[in-house]
């Protein structure tokens, strides 16, 4: 199995999957449904298998495939993952059909096409796994636009109240990144020797100022995709209007991008310009954890409070990327992947809860643990998941990040300690607010909190919780395989672990 196609098959199939949905006559909105969903549970079923084949302690790169595509330019369709694409490629292939299923009715209270809706879902599964796949930067960057045109309708089309203005904000803070991204690239192939292959860039010699400037290009197109402090303000927007099931995607998935390009590209193509300009990731890394905690807790929209939610974390991974040591840099990947699981859960149960009472205003709600006990638990799980509580999988990667920063910036690890808290304050209080205390009375009048949780809800979110804690108690799997790559990645900007001293040793 280690010569079959892997990535071109991952990347080509969600394609053709939406092309053939999109065909599918309008009338029968149940088929569309269902071929998705059978679609990306073939994409999971493939992506399990290439799993259980990449060898954890093998080569840093495996499953290389490249075939030519502008030989003038020397750029081919080159594809390879390392541990760390494959565990975004993991995440993206268990996302997709969970989303499918929340999804379920969502095109249809919007009255406009099932069809569409489904075959966006799966155009962009396609880009989000080529955009971790790609090992050609051309190819990288092909897809890291292509995929702002799924999100987009899937927001301006599908969403909530002010979509067309989220949507658009969206698309021009994301295009204005592309654009920066672009002229790097450029910058890059002329000084790189004519060539954008990774493989062949990473020995390429560059003149300091020269690749300095590249680097700028390319971080702050990334450090918008994530985002970042101070590029953050699109993603409450976009988070808050699209549908639920989109936004799991956004926030879970397609925001990786930002921080797995700069661990893919940035820190290996330009080591002495990624320690340069580590004082300044690093401080906009910690203001973020604090400004978007902060935020967070002035909100009183349930969808708006998760996105701000994200920012802070956002924060932890980058002082996990930028702290240079193999353990703040594990617990960085690792959050990637715990984050999406645990905030694409949060915007999914936020979906439900909103679907049933109409409005996602906090004080809308009041005591609806009396009437949803099942669904206001698995409310409770996921936001102790964000908070990062012992015992669940973002607990473990916040360890990491904490850890492996306290070893070398000592004063910004304790800064970065207090999102802990104001994360349990956040947390908390929308959790209290919405489902305990005094019941609503206009909760009880309504139709929808007079059922639990449905068997499809059952379904969307008991795998989620399910990963959530099984990963909190059971992580090594995971880290086994992200560790190789992420030492690799260290060696490359030349940073190595700081030596402990020993107990007692005099001088």
């Amino acid at each position: 199995m280690s010569g079959f196609p892997f990535l071109p098959v991952l990347t080509v199939a969600p394609a053709v999957g939406a092309l053939v949905v999109a065909l599918l006559p309008r009338s029968n909105a149940q088929l569309a449904k269902v071929v998705a969903l059978v679609w990306s549970l073939a994409v999971l079923v493939v992506t399990a298998v290439m799993c259980v084949v990449f060898q954890a302690n093998g080569k840093r790169f495996q499953f290389h495939d490249s075939y030519p595509w502008i030989k003038t330019w020397g750029i081919n369709f080159t594809f390879q993952v390392d541990g760390i694409a494959l565990v975004m490629l993991a995440l993206t292939a268990v996302l997709v059909p969970i989303v499918i299923v929340a999804s379920w009715h969502d095109a249809e209270r919007s009255k406009r096409s099932v069809n569409t809706y489904m075959a966006l879902l799966l155009a962009l599964e396609a880009t989000m796994v080529g955009v971790f796949a790609a090992s050609d930067i051309f190819l990288f960057y092909v897809f890291f636009e292509v995929m702002l045109v799924p999100m987009y309708f899937l927001i301006g089309s599908y969403g909530g109240q002010r979509r067309q203005y989220a949507a658009v904000k969206f698309f021009l803070y994301s295009l204005f990144g592309g654009l920066l991204m672009l002229a790097a690239v450029i910058g890059l192939w002329v000084v790189g020797g004519h060539t954008l292959d990774w493989n062949s860039l990473q020995h390429a010699n560059l003149d300091t100022g020269v690749a300095r400037w590249i680097f700028l290009g390319f971080f702050l197109a990334f450090a918008i995709k994530a985002p970042f402090f101070p590029f953050h303000t699109w993603l409450p927007d976009a988070g808050g209007a699209a549908p639920a099931g989109a936004a799991a995607l956004l926030v879970g998935v397609l925001d990786k991008v930002g921080t797995y390009g700069i661990l893919r590209f940035c820190l290996p193509l330009f080591p002495e310009a990624s320690r340069f300009f580590a004082p300044l990731a690093l401080a906009l890394s910690v203001i973020g954890i604090i400004y978007g905690a902060l935020l967070a807790v002035g909100q009183n929209d349930l969808k708006r409070l998760v996105a701000y939610t994200s920012i802070a974390h956002f924060g932890f991974i980058g002082i996990g990327i930028f702290a240079f040591t193999s353990q703040a840099g594990t617990g960085a990947v690792l959050y990637m992947l715990n984050h999406g699981l645990s905030t694409g859960a949060l915007f999914l149960i936020v979906g439900m809860l909103v679907q049933r009472r109409g409005s996602a205003n906090v004080r809308d709600f009041g005591g609806a643990a009396k009437l949803v006990p099942v669904l206001a638990g698995c409310f409770f799980i996921a936001g102790l998941s964000s908070l990062a509580l012992p015992g669940t999988s973002p607990f473990v990667s916040e360890f990491l990040v904490l850890l492996g920063t306290f070893t070398t910036h000592k004063a910004l690890a304790i800064v970065a300690t207090s999102g802990v808290i104001l994360a349990a304050g956040y947390i908390l209080w929308m959790y209290q607010r919405s489902m305990q205390g005094t019941l609503n009375p206009e909760l009880a009048k309504s139709d929808g909190f007079k059922q639990d949780l449905t068997g499809r809800e059952k379904w969307v979110v008991a795998p989620l919780i399910l990963l959530i804690l099984v990963l909190g108690v059971y992580p090594k799997p995971v880290i086994n395989v992200i560790s190789p790559a992420v030492t690799a990645t260290m060696h490359d900007i030349g940073k190595s672990d700081p030596v402990p001293s020993a107990v007692g040793e005099h001088k």
